[in-house]
């Protein structure tokens, strides 16, 4: 198996590389030799079709954590343009695994924030893998503040396994720093959405996804817990988080049905790291759309569909 590759995309990228092999072979601008690269075409979509249509909870959860799906800094670099990256909760130090700043996406300025997991080991020891330490989620505060002192709409990008939860974490008060931006997230006076585009994960997503809408990448995930994690403490056994992953309902279709999640952006065939061009102008369309609606809406009337949205995920029926 292919480094990065996940097991049922074996078949998927072993017809690929026959494919191009063809392309680059000398029969390839023969009559014979382009009516075997169509058949190779047509039989390698309509795999990737029947594939995708099959996944598992457990495989979303797999492709949600691909090593090549696009990042937040992706994302930054493709959407829009004239970032600004701000630093610093102005309490502590800057935290690398949370990013920010002003960008300009369309003709609208916005101020985005987000998580970012890195790319190679250096990077990734560097962002911490993604999980925000207290002054991450005091610097996003900081920053809605700055986008709300300034009228600006906010666009958070949620990718993390959770917050950080080592001991100078917790030292520090990172159990305070998310319960306060879920307080005062819910308060912010300009409109808001959230991006989940690989894994939300638990406190550590949630920090940074109390918004107006969310929206997420078909193929990622959002749960209270990891799979791996749910499995420890009801089987003590990480190995079962294949059926942890079914139970906790956390793909895009089940949180939709459940009315956790606003909407779904549509990945490309074979998972957004297969196409990131065709993602990031979903993306850019979503938060082009989804912002110039919330803009329309009277801003007391935002705020009250807003705390009403989140009461309501509270209701349950016997």
């Amino acid at each position: 198996m292919a480094f990065n590759e996940l097991a049922f995309e074996k078949p998927i990228n072993e017809l690929k590389e026959k494919l191009n092999e063809l392309k680059n072979g000398k029969a390839a601008t023969t009559t014979s030799g382009k009516a075997k690269i169509a058949r190779y075409e047509k039989k390698l979509n309509i795999l990737i079709e029947t594939t995708y249509q099959k996944l598992t909870p457990w495989n979303i959860v797999k492709i949600a954590r691909h090593p090549k799906r696009p990042h937040f800094k992706d994302y930054i670099k493709n959407l829009g343009k004239d970032f600004i990256e701000l630093h610093g909760d102005r309490n502590f130090r800057d935290d690398p695994a949370m990013l920010g700043g002003f960008i300009t996406i369309g003709t609208q300025k916005l101020m985005i924030v987000g998580q970012e997991k890195g790319r190679d080991t250096d990077d990734k020891i560097y962002r911490n893998f993604g999980m925000a330490s207290p002054e991450g989620y005091r610097k996003a505060l900081r920053l809605m503040k700055l986008a709300e002192k300034f009228k600006l709409p906010i666009v958070t990008f949620i990718d993390t396994p959770g917050a950080y939860p080592g001991i100078g974490a917790e030292e520090r008060g990172q159990s305070e720093a998310i319960a306060r931006n879920l307080r005062e997230m819910m308060s912010l006076k300009v409109p808001t959405l959230s991006i989940i585009i690989g894994e939300g994960g638990s406190g550590g997503a949630l920090g940074i996804g109390v918004t107006d809408e969310i929206q997420m990448l078909q193929y990622s995930i959002y749960s209270v817990i990891s799979p791996e994690g749910c499995a420890s403490i009801l089987f003590r056994d990480a190995k079962n988080a294949e059926i942890s992953a079914k139970a906790l309902k956390l793909t895009s279709s089940d949180l939709l049905k459940l009315k956790v999640i606003d909407g779904i952006i549509e990945e490309p065939s074979g998972g957004a790291h297969n196409n990131p061009q065709y993602i990031y102008e979903n993306v850019t369309g979503t938060i082009i759309n989804v912002i110039k609606r919330l803009k329309k809406t009277g801003l007391s009337y935002l705020l009250k569909k807003r705390l009403k949205k989140y009461k309501n995920m509270g209701i349950y029926e016997k």
